[in-house]
């Protein structure tokens, strides 16, 4: 059995790395930390909890010594600017301890390669680059095996994760041009965080649909940086997000241009047979599309596409549930595949449809 640490259990990525991690076969969360809950029990925080042992549990203060003495890996669900350090002083007491301990981020800190690109979209100075160089990005259907071999992964941003799935085999098959993508994204609310905010108010929110962070939202060059490396050439895109009046999911429609005529069944077949060893992608056959609902819990990515022959685009739409394939589950894959674990284990949740 492996212990595990969870720095910040009291926002949604921890709230869903906790339930995820009650019925896990072989890791078991022994340290669960936050500076205004301490002193409580998970269960105080999260009775759906009660009666299971890690509602019991104590929250303590973060210190990264007791997490790296007490856990083979540890999640930090905190915000960006905060886990950088808290992941280096892990790092480095573990070193000092003579012990592998893994750290997988849930934070933007680690996604970024380019510094000045990361400080220039985040506003925030990066101390820790050492560690920045030797992070692995957690998207585990394209970096599983540099994921098993490392102690620090940074785990993808949720709409990252939708729209790097979606358009992988596309890019990888060279059949959509590269200067003419846009991404048009839409998240519940529980994306922005569980923090009070008056954009996120049930008032606001309910009985409405709007676009947020056009031309400017943080998750932009991470997808850049990510689908340059698939394509093998700089990409440049339109990423467009906007805020559904659901709690949780993210549907994004993708509009690419064809390099040729390709049949719709010619792009089936290239997306049936990229993903078909990997059991977390449903590709929907062709005329069914994906919908938030039946992606809601899980780790499945549903994805489909749509060969518009009138003006030569594909149109691939993707679905996920932002909390969980977009965090907190894939996460969890990732810890799975550092600790040499199964990768589906304790994840392979049927989705929460009503």
């Amino acid at each position: 059995m492996y212990t595990a640490g969870l720095v910040g259990i009291t926002g949604y990525t921890g709230m869903e790395l906790a339930r995820a991690l009650v019925s896990h076969p072989q890791i078991n969360l022994t340290v669960a930390t936050s500076r205004q809950e301490q002193g409580k029990k998970v269960a105080d925080l999260y009775p759906f909890l009660r009666g299971h042992a890690l509602g019991n549990l104590e929250i303590s203060d973060a210190d990264a010594k007791e997490l790296a003495e007490k856990c083979d890996v540890v999640f930090l669900a905190i915000p960006h600017g905060v886990a950088m350090d808290t992941a280096a002083q892990i790092l480095e007491a573990a070193e000092n301890l003579k012990k592998s301990v893994k750290v997988i981020d849930l934070s933007a800190d680690f996604r970024i390669k380019d510094i000045a690109t990361y400080e220039q979209w985040y506003g925030v100075t990066h101390t820790q680059k050492k560690y920045v160089e030797e992070s692995v990005y957690g998207l585990i259907e394209i970096n599983a095996e540099a994921i098993k071999k490392a102690r620090l992964v940074a785990n993808p941003g949720c709409y990252p994760t939708a729209s790097i799935l979606g358009l992988y085999p596309a890019l990888k098959n060279k059949i959509i041009k590269l200067d003419d993508i846009v991404i048009d994204a839409k998240s519940g609310t529980s994306g922005a965080g569980r923090k009070a905010s008056v954009p996120t108010l049930f008032c606001e929110v309910q009985d409405n649909f709007r676009p947020y962070g056009l031309g400017k939202h943080r998750h932009t060059p991470e997808i850049e940086q990510e689908l340059s490396l698939i394509a093998h050439n700089d990409i440049t895109l339109s990423f467009n997000p906007h805020l559904l009046p659901i709690q949780r999911g993210i549907l994004t429609t993708i509009y690419t241009k064809l390099t040729q005529d390709y049949a719709q069944e010619d792009i089936q077949k290239i997306y049936e047979d990229t993903w078909k060893d990997c059991p977390f992608i449903r590709v929907l056959p062709a005329g069914q599309f994906p919908e938030t609902r039946y992606v809601r819990g899980s780790m499945f990515c549903d994805i489909a596409v749509t060969v518009d022959k009138r003006t030569q685009r594909l149109i691939i739409t993707s679905a996920i549930d932002n909390l969980a394939r977009g965090a907190s589950l894939q996460a969890l894959a990732n810890a799975n595949l550092t600790l040499g674990l199964p990768l589906k284990a304790g994840i392979d949740h049927v989705p929460l449809c009503p």
